[in-house]
C-alpha cells in the first residue's frame, strides 16, 4: 500500500511541475530578450509558473506537426500574423475571445475596444507593431530636409540616390500614396489595371536613382556608407542605428507600412488555461508598454501610449503622432497577388 501511496504520490508531484512551466516560442534574438524581461519574467513571478523560451524561424510548419500528432510540446507561440490567420482557418490554434480572456485596458475599455485595428483575430492577439519607412541621413541635407512620403520622390528637391526592398510590396502601396491616393483607397486601386499602372509610372520617376536592397541590415549600412540620402527601412534597424551606433538617422513615419506579430496558442494543448493566463499577463497595457522599452516595436493597445517612457515614444511606430497616417499591410490581398505582382516587379526591374 504504502508503495502504491508513494508511486501516486510522485506522478502527483510530477504533474504539478509541469503544470507549473509554460513553453514559449518566440524568433529570438532582441525580440525574444524583449519579451524575456517585459513579460517572462515577471509573469513567473507574479504566477509561479515558469516560462521556458524556445526560438524557430517562423511559420506554422511545426505546429501543424504537433497539432496533427496530437504530440503539442509549445504552448504558446509568437507568429506573424497572415500565419497566424492561415493557421487559424486550418484548425491548427485555440480561439481567443477577447473580452473573456483578455484584461480590460488600464483606461478602463473591454479590451474589444482597446486594441489597435486590426490587432484581434479569431485566434490570435497582436503583441508588437513593427513598420516599414522612409529613413535619412541628417547630414545629406544641408537646408530643408525631406518629411514626407512625397519627399523621397521628390528627387529635384532632394537629391541623391535612394534605396527600395527589391520587392513590391510596400513600394506600389507608397507610389500610390505619394501619387496623391487616399489611405483608404490603395489597395482597392491596386485592384485595376490602371492603379497598378499608375503606381509603376510613380516607380518610374525614381527608378534611376534607386538601389536595391534585400536584408534589413542593408538599408542602415547605405545610409551611414553614404551610399544613399534616403532608403526604406525597418524602424528597429534604423533605431538601433540611432542608439547603438549614435548614427544621424531620422525617420519620416508619413506613410509608414505597419504590420504585427502575435501571439497564438496551439490547438490542443493541455496547458490552455496556463496559457490563456500567459496570454492576458502579455497583453496587459502596462506590460505591452514596458516591451517597448527593450525593443522599439510599438505597443498594440491604445492605453499603453500614456505608458510608454517618453525618450522611447519618438521612436515607436504607433505613437499617436507618428501613427496618424500610418497604413497597415493587407497581408490578405497580398496572399492573393504576391506571385503575379513578383513577376510583373521583377520585369520591370529588368527594363
Amino acid at each position: 500500500m504504502k508503495s502504491i501511496l508513494f508511486v501516486v504520490s510522485a506522478l502527483a508531484s510530477c504533474i504539478a511541475m509541469a503544470n507549473d512551466s509554460l513553453t514559449v516560442v518566440s524568433y529570438g534574438g532582441s525580440l525574444a530578450t524583449a519579451q524575456i524581461e517585459a513579460v517572462h519574467k515577471p509573469f513567473a513571478k507574479e504566477t509561479g509558473i515558469k516560462v521556458i523560451s524556445e526560438d524557430y524561424s517562423g511559420g506554422i510548419a511545426q505546429v501543424k506537426a504537433q497539432v496533427d500528432t496530437n504530440k503539442i510540446t509549445w504552448d504558446v507561440v509568437d507568429m506573424e500574423l497572415p500565419n497566424a490567420v492561415r493557421a487559424c482557418n486550418a484548425g491548427l490554434l485555440e480561439r481567443i475571445d477577447p473580452d473573456k480572456d483578455l484584461a480590460p485596458g488600464s483606461n478602463g475599455k473591454p479590451a474589444s475596444q482597446d486594441f489597435i485595428p486590426g490587432a484581434l483575430s479569431d485566434c490570435a492577439v497582436a503583441s508588437i507593431v513593427w513598420t516599414t519607412a522612409v529613413a535619412f541621413n541628417t547630414h545629406a541635407f544641408k537646408g530643408e530636409q525631406p518629411t514626407t512620403l512625397k519627399d523621397f520622390f521628390d528627387t529635384k528637391t532632394f537629391p541623391g540616390k535612394r534605396s527600395l526592398r527589391k520587392a513590391p510590396q510596400v513600394n506600389l502601396e507608397w507610389a500610390l500614396l505619394a501619387d496623391g491616393v487616399p489611405r483608404d483607397e490603395v489597395y482597392a486601386t491596386l485592384e485595376t489595371e490602371e492603379g497598378l499602372e499608375r503606381a509603376f509610372a510613380k516607380l518610374d520617376t525614381i527608378k534611376s536613382q534607386v538601389i536595391w536592397w534585400e536584408a534589413g541590415a542593408q538599408p542602415p549600412q547605405l545610409l551611414a556608407d553614404g551610399q544613399v540620402v534616403m532608403a526604406s527601412a525597418y524602424n528597429g534597424r534604423i533605431y538601433d542605428a540611432q542608439v547603438k551606433e549614435k548614427q544621424p538617422f531620422k525617420i519620416i513615419w508619413d506613410g509608414q507600412m505597419y504590420d504585427m506579430d502575435v501571439w497564438t496558442i496551439p490547438k490542443g494543448t493541455p496547458k490552455k488555461q496556463e496559457a490563456l493566463k500567459y496570454l492576458r499577463f502579455a497583453t496587459q497595457s502596462a506590460v505591452l508598454a514596458d516591451q517597448s522599452k527593450y525593443i522599439a516595436y510599438g505597443p498594440t493597445r491604445e492605453s499603453s501610449q500614456p505608458l510608454v517612457v517618453a525618450d522611447v515614444k519618438p521612436h515607436l511606430p504607433t505613437t499617436p503622432e507618428n501613427f496618424a497616417s500610418a497604413l497597415q499591410v493587407d497581408s490578405t490581398w497580398w496572399a492573393d497577388h504576391a506571385d503575379e505582382l513578383n513577376e510583373r516587379f521583377n520585369a520591370w526591374l529588368s527594363k
